[in-house]
């Protein structure tokens, strides 16, 4: 072997593939400093990203890095395989006493994941091909490196053992995942990690913040006055505010250190309390309501744990978030109250702030879209982990590409596809749900229809680990329409009122939300890494016939919206304008999310769960060229495309080869504009 190159991104598994004798073992070797080359060089990276040349380092340094698992292995004798593996964590020292219980941890973990623990106290000499392969992957866990070197483990084993070896190799490759998705489970609240030393530091904050919000309970109960009413008897309305809210957070973080975020207790809490308080003169001046919320938020979470103990058993109660419990119970109270509130009537127009444009800043904004979408796709193509040219483009197109060139194309531009039509069909969707709901911060999320094909893809994928894209997708259109029709169900009850509507859409999220993280942590990694992956959004791995249901459903489409557009100014107006011109307001609203529906069911079951661009798109696009739909949904079909292949490129660019999902970076773009729309709209609520 004359030129290599190696890279081990982190996290990741790299494969040497060639025939016998072509140098992997040599080159494993060389990386893992058992075999001196004449060239080249070995880097690794140090805790803080920093490169360090392996030469610098002493055996043991380097020992702590790098673990090679050789082909082939002279056998210990005399020595139990306890022993084997304590060698295994301290290589180039002396035997692992018991004085190291950091170290003893990590070998009966070792031994555990490895599934030797029964043979734990065999000696080695004893043990068939199979098992001492496995004692020796537990030596290298043991040893509790970044980077796993592994020379043909299945060689000189038999067809069984080489099955069991080649299992054990996944379940390692996703050992980080199952931390993953610990952390997944923390971020739904889990009481799984409280020890009490946690508790010990916090409960003085906790408690005085909730002493503090008790001694300010008589100047909220003021400012229900009013702001004037509160200042005439000589209560600050703003720093009441203030310190409030420093108190709220306080307790929040406290909450947040302790158990991650569990959802929706500050909602039911309070909520129960209210409904006490109709019973019992005087809860609910604050004094006495925030002590007695305090009381009925503990009970909420107690018995969301108590609940999950009793449906799942004890082992896999502890592993499911208590947050998942409670975001059902919040998810119920949402349409309990959806159901108890009365209409606003009108809530004004979509965007209040748009201004009209000319006929001639349409067709200039129109033309520079357009352009500007062409540039992003050209560019997509050319860039990602294998840059190229535009004359591999044309040899491409021609059919005279060469093999590598015609791989990359062939994986890329079905991927600039997906990308296009999705991101327009969500804009196009997001701009339907804006104005029918005539809220600007709407997206197609907030009628559940996001949730539901999330949980329809996730069951597919966990249940079927190797079901087709079509099956995925078609689950992911089955959840969406199901999660509309109950949406609609419950909300047609009293007449599709908007804020209704609302209401029970985020409920219907809030639960379908809480189902996909039930099923993520109670699954297997391997499908559980596929599950969010897909619920990230990334157009990974399209190609050109899975994006036909989107372009089908455009198609379709904008010619009824377009048809339609007159209905879509009127509602978006007011709510008393389209019945006196003859519009049945709650048919034409039912239609128009109909539509606004199945494009976005179309659109995630394409590419998954891409958030913000049916909230970004359609409101950028009045923003350019005022109000009017004739106008709005071609513009914001145009950004929508243009967004998500920006997103797509530059996660596929900036830490080639590896990839960021293209709705984590639409996320990255589209939550501060979500921020500074909040900050513009201020004024307006």
């Amino acid at each position: 072997m004359h030129e290599a190159a190696l890279h081990l991104p982190k996290g990741q598994v790299t494969a040497l593939i060639g025939p016998n004798g072509s140098g992997k073992s040599t080159l494993l070797r060389a990386v893992a400093r058992l075999h001196r080359a004449r060239t080249g060089s070995v880097t690794l990276c140090d805790e803080d990203g920093d490169p360090v040349d392996a030469p610098t380092l002493s055996r043991t340094d380097f020992a702590r890095r790098i673990t090679l698992l050789a082909q082939s292995r002279a056998t210990p004798s005399g020595l139990s395989v306890r022993e084997v593996v304590g060698f295994g964590r301290h290589p180039y020292r002396s035997r692992l006493r018991g004085s190291d219980p950091d170290g003893a941890r990590l070998v009966e973990r070792a031994l555990a994941v490895t599934n030797v623990t029964d043979l734990a106290d065999r000696g080695v000499e004893s043990l068939s091909g199979g098992q001492l392969q496995r004692v020796w992957f537990a030596c290298c866990l043991a040893q509790d490196t970044e980077v796993l070197l592994l020379d043909e483990p299945t060689t000189y084993l038999d067809l069984r053992h080489q099955v069991e070896i080649l299992d054990l190799v996944r379940d390692l490759a996703f050992l980080r995942t199952q931390q993953t998705t610990g952390l997944y489970a923390w971020g739904n609240g889990s009481l799984a990690q409280i020890g009490m030393q946690t508790i010990d530091r916090l409960a003085p904050i906790a408690l005085l913040a909730l002493a503090g919000l008790v001694v300010l309970g008589r100047r909220l109960d003021i400012l229900a006055l009013g702001d004037d009413g509160a200042a005439v008897v000589g209560v600050s309305p703003r720093l009441t505010r203030v310190m409030a809210v420093v108190l709220a957070v306080a307790l929040s973080a406290v909450s947040v250190t302790v158990a991650g975020p569990i959802g929706f207790v500050g909602l039911c809490a309070p909520a129960i309390v209210r409904l006490a308080g109709a019973q019992i003169p005087g809860l609910l001046r604050h004094p006495a309501f925030v002590p007695a919320s305090a009381a009925a938020g503990v009970l909420v979470v107690l018995g969301a744990e108590v609940l999950l103990r009793a449906l799942f058993g004890a082992q896999a109660g502890a592993a499911v978030p208590t947050g998942i419990v409670t975001s059902f119970f919040g998810a119920g109270v949402l349409v309990a109250l959806a159901h108890r509130s009365h209409d606003a009537g009108d809530a004004g127009p979509s965007v209040a702030f748009a201004r009209l444009r000319s006929r001639r800043t349409f067709v200039v904004t129109l033309v520079v879209l357009t352009g500007a979408l062409v540039t992003a796709v050209v560019a997509s193509t050319l860039l990602g982990d294998a840059p190229l040219l535009l004359g591999d483009v044309g040899n491409w197109l021609t059919g005279r590409s060469g093999r590598f060139v015609s791989f990359v194309l062939d994986s890329r531009m079905p991927r600039i596809a997906a990308a296009v039509l999705a991101g327009a069909a969500l804009a196009t969707s997001g701009t339907v749900v804006q104005a029918v709901s005539r809220n600007p911060l709407a997206e197609p999320g907030i009628l559940g229809v996001v949730g539901g094909a999330g949980v329809g893809a996730v069951v597919s994928l966990t249940v079927v680990p190797l079901a087709s894209f079509w099956a995925v997708g078609g689950s992911a259109l089955a959840g969406a329409t199901a999660a509309a029709t109950l949406v609609f169900g419950l909300a047609a009850r009293r007449g599709l009122e908007q804020n209704r509507l609302v209401l029970i859409g985020v409920g219907v999220s809030a639960g379908a939300a809480a189902l996909v993280s039930l099923l993520i942590v109670l699954t297997d990694p391997f499908n559980g890494t596929k599950a969010l992956v897909w619920l990230s959004g990334s157009t990974y791995g399209r190609t050109f016939p899975e994006t036909l249901p989107v372009l089908g459903a455009l198609v379709v489409a904008l010619p009824v919206l377009g048809a339609k557009r007159r209905e879509l100014d009127l509602i978006g107006l007011d709510a008393d304008t389209p019945r006196l011109l003859g519009i049945r307001l709650g048919t034409a609203r039912l239609g128009l999310l109909a539509i606004a529906v199945v494009l976005t069911a179309a659109a995630v079951a394409a590419v998954g769960v891409i958030g913000f661009v049916g909230l970004v798109a359609p409101h950028a696009a009045r923003a350019l060229v005022g109000q009017r739909h004739r106008r709005v949904l071609p513009v914001a079909a145009l950004l929508g495309s243009l967004l998500v292949v920006v997103a797509d490129t530059v996660g596929r660019t900036v830490i080639a080869p590896a990839q960021i999902p293209v709705g984590v970076v639409t996320a990255v773009i589209g939550a501060p504009y979500f921020a500074w729309l909040l900050w513009r709209s201020k004024g307006d609520w």
